[in-house]
């Protein structure tokens, strides 16, 4: 074989041999340059070695070789998929092969690195990326597994037993126990508090009338400090007694009124009276304020709303109002002949009270619940209702079911008639009765044991509290609204229902 064909036929080492002659020649002529052509020397220099390194990466890569910076990367991204299958491992999760070709890449990885190592030349080049190590995949960061714990038998969640859109009701739980009250608190307030919670005092009007007389205690009891005056002191002494009973239940419209009244009272108070004797006018006042807007205003309101029952009726009323009954009786007592159907609901059975105090008196009465109202209605000759309060825009506000009990009388074309003093009256303005209600406590919906001869039955719902989505509502209140009213008898006369916000102008004014 001839020289030329040799060269012809490894055109590889024909570049070897001049890249290793190339340095040679420019040792020669290096200091025969100048700095400039140096420098261009060099780049020629580069720019001829890096021809080489690709042309010869492109022999190797045809030939099933590759070169260093292709065997470096990949066995850099080999090392990485190892790294993750055994993190993987460790962590008791399924091994994922993150790189296509595993197995194989593995067994040409160890191939090439003892091939390469014997083969390829250590030459400076540029560091390009080539092809394999720009499509190389990368290990993915795991997240660590979380130790697994022993197994517990998990137990059905209760979740919340609170009405979600009524949230806005549910304040501080009803306290039941004097305990945790603050150390000013009066004994008698402490006392009136759980009156109030446990319903011993139930009824706006027997609520109010409490209040007031033990406001009465607190201040005949309160003593000013030295460098304070009566009038601007005692009102921050009955405020802590007042959130007190706030806790214990909400106040009732009448007894807010009559709050506001008596802290006008105390401020009007002339700082140089004596202590005494600014007690003594506070004392009367608050007696004169109970007899004149409680009653006296019962007394006008039962004689009027009285000469309303005929010989024959039969009047129907819900639940128990006090100023109801004293109507009933002022007819009775006037020698009126006339029936009453009590209606009734739970938990609080108010109208057992009612009923058994009419029954004593000599009134024929009868009493039902409230699934048999559609059936006693039909007898009925006028509906006679207590409120607990009468807002702005001439609506009912009284205890839950009243509102049934007017609307299926409207439906009956029976004449509704409402007993309401105007301390009960308020410029509140109600649509609904979710924006401003009381939640009472859900327990007293639950139906207690009762045991007998023949067996005793359990209680109901017992258990609710552990009973997943299930939940209790007790509403207190709700609204009738004005259409189901004909009359509300006051102590200012019979009054539609649109004269309700001018009468409590009048009343406050006075």
């Amino acid at each position: 074989m001839t020289p030329s064909a040799a060269s012809e036929a490894d055109p590889a080492s024909r570049e070897e041999a001049v890249n290793a002659s190339e340095p040679k020649g420019d040792e020669q002529r290096a200091d025969n340059l100048q700095p400039g052509q140096m420098s261009a020397k060099k780049g020629k220099s580069k720019t001829v070695n890096c021809v080489t390194a690709n042309s010869t990466a492109g022999e190797g890569s045809r030939d099933g070789k590759l070169s260093g910076k292709e065997l470096k990367e990949k066995a850099k991204a080999e090392k990485a998929a190892k790294r993750a299958r055994e993190k993987q491992s460790r962590q008791g999760q399924p091994v994922v092969d993150l790189q296509s070709g595993n197995q194989a890449s593995e067994a040409a990885s160890v191939s090439y690195q003892s091939a390469g190592s014997a083969q390829v030349p250590n030459k400076p080049h540029h560091r390009r990326k080539s092809s394999a190590g720009a499509n190389a995949p990368k290990s993915l960061p795991l997240r660590p597994a979380e130790p697994q714990l022993a197994s517990k038998p998990q137990e059905p969640e209760k979740g919340d037993k609170r009405v979600a859109f009524l949230e806005h009701l549910y304040s501080q739980p009803r306290r039941t126990s004097i305990a945790g009250g603050a150390k000013d608190i009066h004994p008698s307030v402490l006392a009136l508090g759980l009156q109030l919670s446990s319903y011993e005092i139930c009824g706006s009007n027997a609520r109010c009338v409490a209040t007031l007389l033990v406001f009465k205690k607190v201040i005949h009891s309160y003593n000013t400090p030295v460098g304070t005056s009566l009038p601007r002191h005692l009102t921050t002494h009955l405020s802590s007694q007042i959130d007190y009973l706030v806790s214990c239940r909400p106040l009732s419209v009448s007894q807010g009124n009559a709050i506001r009244w008596l802290k006008v009272a105390i401020s009007a108070v002339d700082i140089s009276t004596p202590e005494h004797q600014a007690k003594s006018d506070l004392f009367l006042a608050i007696d004169d304020f109970i007899r004149e807007r409680i009653t006296v205003a019962d007394q006008v309101i039962a004689a009027s709303a009285a000469e309303r029952i005929k010989n024959g009726d039969v009047v129907l009323t819900y639940g128990k109002s006090s100023i109801v009954e004293k109507t009933l009786a002022e007819a009775y007592y006037q020698g009126r002949q006339f029936r009453v159907v009590v209606v009734d609901s739970r938990p609080l059975f108010e109208g057992k009270n009612l009923a058994k105090a009419l029954a004593e008196l000599g009134v024929e009465v009868e009493y039902s619940l409230t699934h048999g109202l559609s059936h006693v209605i039909d007898s009925a000759t006028k509906i006679m209702l207590g409120a607990h309060a009468m807002m702005s825009n001439g609506w009912l506000y009284s205890r839950i079911g009243t509102a049934i009990v007017a609307m299926m009388a409207k439906d009956a074309c029976l004449p509704v008639i409402v007993c309401c003093e105007s301390l009960k009256f308020t410029d509140r303005v109600a649509l609904d009765s979710f924006v401003h209600n009381e939640i009472a406590p859900a327990d007293e919906l639950v139906m207690p044991s009762e045991s007998g001869p023949e067996g005793g039955r359990e209680a109901t719902l017992a258990e609710w509290k552990d009973v997943p989505n299930l939940q209790l509502l007790n509403l207190m209140y709700d609204l009738t609204p004005a259409e189901y009213i004909n009359v509300i008898v006051s102590e200012y006369g019979n009054l539609p229902p649109s004269s309700v916000p001018g009468v409590w102008r009048l009343s406050t004014n006075t």
